[in-house]
């Protein structure tokens, strides 16, 4: 049992970690490419900034999932 608990720590240690990495990276990408875009939307269209910015929050989420997911898989199946 605790070989178990120690294995699952593990793996959300890493699994937080490519996490965190890539969130962080999606935030300075979406800073540098659509900054100015967001910035002038929000200045003049803000519904449609709200629209925006909740679909690259949902599209985030769904992507970075996504990316960890295979990114275990891929680190999983190299230690077992």
């Amino acid at each position: 049992m605790k070989t178990e608990t120690i294995k699952t720590l593990k793996a959300f240690v890493v699994e937080l970690a490519i996490y965190a990495v890539l969130v962080v990276g999606y935030f300075f990408l979406v800073l540098r490419f659509l900054g100015g875009w967001l910035h002038q939307l929000e200045i003049h269209h803000r519904y449609t900034y709200a629209g925006v910015a909740i679909l690259l929050i949902i599209g985030q989420a769904v992507v970075l999932e996504n990316v960890t997911t295979l990114l275990l898989r891929i680190i999983r199946g190299r230690t077992e």
